[in-house]
């Protein structure tokens, strides 16, 4: 049974960055692609961010490009996303997902609980 679990999460002004985390527990982590989605209220839950196995691909939603950075440490079976320059439209629910066959994880996928990011001016 894989096992996601995200931290990080909380309140930051306008401007300001946080650095999330997802710790991956039970099969092999390098064998996973992770991704980062995002669910603000009343929205659909959105792509952020993926990383395939070793860290070298990377892939970015248009609306964070520049501004996260996704990256992994496979020693430590944990993906990051290191976000700077928040936004309020930033704030929303953060999940991290973890597939094997696929580099974008979907709905049949892993996933964790989430945490909340709250951006205010």
């Amino acid at each position: 049974q894989v096992q996601l679990v995200e931290s990080g999460g909380g309140l930051v002004k306008t401007g300001g960055s946080l650095r999330l985390s997802c710790v991956v527990s039970g099969r092999t982590f390098s064998s996973y692609y992770i991704g980062w989605f995002r669910q603000a209220p009343e929205k659909e839950r959105e792509f952020v961010a993926a990383i395939s196995r070793s860290g070298l691909g990377t892939k970015y939603a248009d609306a964070v490009k520049g501004r996260f950075t996704i990256s992994r440490d496979n020693a430590k079976n944990t993906v990051y996303l290191q976000m700077n320059s928040l936004k309020s439209e930033d704030t929303a629910v953060y999940y991290c997902a973890a597939a094997l066959l696929q580099s974008v994880p979907g709905d049949d996928d892993y996933w964790g609980q989430g945490t909340q990011v709250t951006v205010s001016s």
